[in-house]
């Protein structure tokens, strides 16, 4: 993984000192809280309905086991004893003092971490697949484009002040594990005659308006990606909106100008930043791909894996997937127990899974959209012994992508903007299906507590929309929506419900499915086949 040069070591240590210099004038009263309010969202402070919460940045949602014991350090130290992991693949601490704020960002700062650009209007963490480098149906390893993108957004003078906040997704394989089509500006890398470029796409996003990237540009060579991206930032600065913030996203002025022209623009823009220069140097880019080299893998390691235990060998069908090196296995992690809270995890299970990283992992661990963790270098003889360790600190739930393995944004219960509580129905949601998740299979629910679409909702194969409706918290359901490869907005069955008519309705959508289905065909599969009437008759009758 990326270590630290020195430049960004000067750079996050005078961020922390700056801060702390802010945070103490706010403190003592020499500061606004509408004055102090900007400042301290670039640095990941928020305030909620209850303390302030930090949200810290894990860019592409690579760790270090050294990174994951601060982070428990900090969740014993200044927290509640746990963090949560968000579909930005960042950790938000949600009891944060502002007194004590710089001194976390200072811890931070000792194991090359920050909370620097994880708010504001501005070109936010840089995500990536959560099977990086490991996959078997990769290209190449995104990690080093999506590093280089990080280093040239961060500060970027032009772009601290955008018409809104901005995302950027790099994937390099044809199967999208991050979503990749619902952000701002998505890169597929692909490979053209024997050389890796990127497809780009902008203008997608979730939230108000939810829209799926449009293709802007085909190929765009590696030596030329930095270039070609200012240039599709460039655009959206110069015409964004800035008098509404509901229709400052670029999805908005793509949709408005249409594909065709703000394709045009963005290469006449492309031929003029070509003339400036401002492309890094191929040996930048080799620099950075040094620090993703592939470990040293042990070879002549044996496939089998003893499948006699029946809780482990369900942990390994739905846990466990192919690794591209002989012997080795991706290892999930999952942070959605029944009756749990989607994404927690407490400062002790965050030691844990360090302490696996090391023994397990060969000292990395990963961080997905959906809200998990990831070992992507265990050898397929330690499977066994990692999933006993985990099954006892309950991290051992066998869900990857089945229904209780459930996005959920932390709704009414910590957000001020959230109109409903999210977390409540999850945990209904997960208890109501766990006995019932081998026969419906994959099942991709995903909840927001508004229209902000922190839990994705748009992007599920069942969404749910927590609204306020007369002061009561009313739950609007969607269908058929996708965040994969095969990126599709939900539709909305029609009135809201209860938070347990909620529930209810979801169980009479997935009995409908399983009295429709075909052979090998997913939820959303026979949804798109049959389309939604048979479906809004199930749910409303």
């Amino acid at each position: 993984m990326y270590q630290y040069d020195s430049y960004d070591q000067a750079m996050v240590d005078a961020r922390v000192e700056e801060f702390r210099d802010q945070a103490r004038r706010r403190l003592a009263g020499e500061m606004t809280e509408d004055q102090f309010k900007p400042l301290r969202l670039m640095n990941g402070l928020y305030l909620q309905l209850h303390a302030y919460m930090l949200r810290i940045a894990v860019p592409y949602g690579t760790l270090s086991p050294r990174q994951l014991r601060k982070l428990a350090h900090i969740a014993r130290t200044y927290d509640k004893g746990y963090g949560h992991f968000t579909t930005r693949t960042n950790i938000q601490f949600n009891w944060i003092k502002l007194e004590d704020a710089a001194d976390i960002l200072a811890e931070l700062a000792t194991v090359e971490m920050h909370a620097i650009q994880t708010s504001g209007n501005c070109i936010r963490n840089i995500s990536s697949d959560q099977y990086a480098g490991v996959a078997a149906d990769e290209i190449t390893d995104p990690r080093p484009w999506a590093e280089l993108l990080r280093q040239w957004s961060s500060f970027h003078p032009e772009f601290t002040y955008l018409p809104r906040k901005f995302k950027i997704c790099v994937i390099a394989s044809p199967n999208d594990r991050a979503a990749m089509r619902t952000h701002d500006i998505g890169l597929e890398l692909v490979e053209r005659d024997g050389r890796v470029g990127a497809r780009v796409y902008a203008g997608g996003g979730l939230g108000r308006t939810p829209m799926v990237s449009p293709l802007i540009r085909d190929f765009v060579e590696e030596e030329e990606l930095v270039s070609y991206l200012e240039a599709c930032l460039r655009v959206y600065n110069r015409y964004g909106r800035r008098d509404n913030k509901f229709k400052a996203r670029i999805k908005i002025l793509v949709h408005e100008l249409g594909v065709e022209e703000y394709r045009r623009q963005v290469e006449e823009e492309f031929l003029h930043m070509r003339t400036l220069g401002i492309q890094p140097p191929t040996e930048e880019l080799d620099r950075i791909r040094a620090f993703f080299a592939p470990p040293v893998y042990e070879t002549g390691l044996s496939e089998e894996v003893d499948r006699s235990d029946p809780d482990f060998a369900l942990w390994l069908d739905r846990n466990v997937v192919a690794h591209k090196q002989p012997g080795y296995a991706i290892a999930n992690i999952s942070l959605k127990p029944v009756g749990g809270i989607p994404g927690d995890a407490t400062a002790d299970q965050i030691d844990l899974v360090a302490d696996l990283g090391e023994r397990y992992s060969l000292d990395q661990v990963r961080v997905t959209h959906a809200q998990n963790l990831v070992l992507p270098f265990v050898r397929k003889a330690d499977l066994y012994a990692l999933w006993q360790e985990l099954d006892a600190a309950g991290l051992g739930t066998a869900n990857i992508d089945m229904a209780s393995d459930i996005i959920a944004c932390p709704g009414l219960d910590y957000c001020s903007l959230a109109n409903a509580r999210s977390i409540p129905v999850a945990q209904k949601i997960a208890q109501r299906f766990a006995s019932k998740e081998a026969e419906i299979g994959e099942l991709k629910i995903k909840i927001s507590g508004c229209i902000n679409a922190c839990g994705h909702h748009h992007a599920g194969h069942i969404g749910i929309l927590g609204v306020d409706r007369k002061g009561t918290e009313n739950y609007q359901l969607s269908l058929g929506g996708s965040g994969a490869e095969d990126c599709s907005v939900g539709t909305i069955t029609g009135p809201g419900f209860t938070e347990d008519g909620v529930v209810d309705a979801i169980e009479r959508a997935t009995n409908l499915y399983l009295t429709q289905r075909e052979e090998g065909e997913r939820f959303l599969d026979t949804y798109r086949r049959i389309g939604m009437a048979p479906f809004k008759e199930a749910i409303y009758g």
